[in-house]
C-alpha cells in the first residue's frame, strides 16, 4: 500500500514530467514536445545504468573490503538483514564532514558510503540507525526515483538555458524586440519567458519537494527496521550540529562535496541555505521529532 509520502512523491514526479512537455511545446510546438521526451529518455537511460559509478567517482569513494573496515561491514551486513536485501558494496570517501549515502539503481545493485569523518563521530548504534536509514533508501528505490528526478529536471532546466538564448538573440535580430506581427509574436514571446525564467524555479522546487518526502519515507523504514529509532534520531542531532562546526571552520573543506548530489546524503551538507523550500532535506528537527513518535509508538520512551 502507498503511504502518503509516496503518493505525494508519485504527484510531484507526474508534475514534473508535465513541466517537462510544457517547456518541450513552448519551446517548439509538437515537436519540441517529442524532442524533450527523448531528452528526458536518454537522460534516464544514461542514468538508469551509470549514476551509481558517477556519484561514486564524483565523491572518490574507495570499496573497502570487510577485512578493512570490519565494524562497517558489520553494521550494514546487520542493516541488510534487518531489510531483508542483498549486502550493498561498501565504500569510505575521505572527507571530515560527517555523512553517508545510498546509491544504485536496484538492491541487486547498490552501494553505501560512509565519510571519514561520520566513522569518528557516531556510536557503532548510531551508525546502525544511519545505515538503517540507508538500506531503506535503497529497498523504497529512492535511489532510482532520485535519479530519474534529477535527470527530468535538468532536461528541464537544458530547455530553458536554450530558450534564454533564443530570447536574447530573438531580441538582438529583431531589432531590440519590436513587434511588428500583432499579439501572436506578443503571446510566444510570453510563453519563452516563462520558460526562461520560471520553469527551473519550479523544476529545482518539485525536485527538492520529493527529495524531502523520500528523506522522511527512508527515516521511518529505517526505524522501523532496526526497531530503534531513538538510535537515528541521536545520530542526526549529532550530524547537524557536526556538519555546520565544519563549516564555519573550514569551509574549503565543506566545498568538495558537490551539489549535484547533495540530496543523497543522509543529512543536508550545506546547513543553512536559502530556506526549507530550497533545502534537499528536512528541518532534522522536524525528523528527530518524528522518529521519537514512532519509538513511543513501539512503546519506547525518551
Amino acid at each position: 500500500m502507498i503511504g502518503t509520502n509516496g503518493v505525494k512523491t508519485l504527484f510531484l514526479i507526474v508534475l514534473l514530467s508535465g513541466l517537462l512537455l510544457v517547456a518541450g511545446m513552448l519551446m517548439g510546438g509538437y515537436v519540441g514536445l517529442v524532442i524533450a521526451a527523448v531528452i528526458a529518455f536518454a537522460m534516464n537511460f544514461f542514468a538508469y545504468w551509470k549514476s551509481d559509478s558517477a556519484v561514486l567517482t564524483m565523491m572518490h569513494a574507495r570499496e573497502v573490503s570487510a577485512a578493512e573496515a570490519p565494524q562497517l561491514h558489520r553494521i550494514v551486513e546487520r542493516a541488510a538483514h534487518e531489510a531483508k536485501l542483498p549486502k550493498p558494496k561498501v565504500y569510505i570517501v575521505q572527507n571530515p564532514a560527517p555523512n553517508a549515502f545510498a546509491t544504485g539503481r536496484s538492491p541487486n545493485h547498490a552501494a553505501v558510503a560512509a565519510t571519514t569523518g561520520i566513522m569518528g563521530l557516531l556510536t557503532e548504534r548510531e551508525l546502525a540507525g544511519v545505515f538503517a536509514h540507508e538500506l531503506a533508501h535503497v529497498k523504497n528505490r529512492d535511489t532510482l526515483i532520485n535519479t530519474i528526478v534529477a535527470m527530468i529536471a535538468t532536461a528541464i532546466l537544458l530547455i530553458a538555458m536554450v530558450a534564454r538564448f533564443g530570447l536574447l538573440f530573438g531580441f538582438m535580430f529583431a531589432g531590440g524586440g519590436r513587434d511588428d506581427r500583432g499579439g501572436g509574436e506578443i503571446g510566444q514571446l510570453a510563453g519563452m519567458l516563462a520558460l526562461a525564467i520560471i520553469a527551473p524555479i519550479v523544476a529545482t522546487l518539485i525536485k527538492l519537494a520529493i527529495s524531502r518526502a523520500r528523506e522522511f519515507s527512508a527515516d521511518a523504514t529505517g526505524a522501523r527496521n532496526s526497531q530503534d529509532p531513538e538510535a537515528l534520531a541521536s545520530a542526526l542531532a549529532k550530524l547537524q550540529l557536526a556538519n555546520q562546526r565544519v563549516q564555519q571552520m573550514r569551509p574549503a573543506t565543506a566545498s568538495t562535496t558537490n551539489a549535484a548530489v547533495e540530496h543523497l546524503f543522509i543529512i543536508n551538507p550545506f546547513a543553512g541555505g536559502m530556506g526549507r523550500w530550497f533545502s534537499s532535506h528536512p528541518p532534522t528537527e522536524q525528523r528527530v521529532e518524528r522518529l521519537r513518535a514512532i519509538g513511543r509508538e513501539m512503546g519506547q520512551l525518551f
